[in-house]
């Protein structure tokens, strides 16, 4: 129980560090490891899927994006346009709002006493495709439809016509 705390003080510590810091690319860098941490707590609860797929899509595709496009944006403080008073204020405003609702959902949070699962299968990738093969099929079939048609209309717009004259 040790190490969830101390990957949740971990995921904290550089989520704030993501809001707090100036940089642009220390900021992103600071999500990646963030997401790092959201895998080790998916590990911890058994959900190896879902700390692959976090792994590889939000680590690997989406931050690698992230960064391509702050890399292109070219980002100076002496471009950077002021920001207003009321700009200020509103996000003074919101960030009290959040403050507020976090404050009240603490007051309502009861600690529950922890019960053991019966299944520990949970969150198996065996598990998961069982349901989605069995009780979610049409969905799942539909999606896969849905999908190839994305795909071959991707293929078709970016292919080149040839010109007969």
């Amino acid at each position: 129980m040790s190490l969830f705390y101390v990957v949740a003080f971990l995921s904290i510590i550089f989520a704030l560090l993501v809001i707090f810091t100036k940089n642009p690319v220390h900021s992103v860098l600071y999500l990646i490891a963030t997401f790092f941490t959201f895998t080790i707590h998916y590990i911890i609860l058994n959900a190896q899927f879902l700390a692959v797929v976090n792994f590889i899509v939000y680590m690997g595709a989406i931050m690698v994006l992230f960064l391509f496009v702050l890399m292109l944006m070219n980002l100076n403080t002496d471009t950077e346009p002021m920001k207003s008073t009321l700009l200020k204020v509103v996000g003074a405003i919101a960030g009290g709002c959040l403050l507020v609702t976090l404050i009240g959902s603490m007051k309502t949070l009861s600690t529950a006493s922890t019960t053991a699962m019966d299944n520990t299968g949970i969150g198996l990738v065996e598990n998961l495709g069982k349901v989605l093969f069995s009780d979610f099929l049409l969905p799942f079939e539909l999606s896969s439809i849905l999908l190839l048609a994305a795909m071959v209309g991707a293929v078709l717009l970016a292919k080149k016509e040839n010109k007969t004259a």
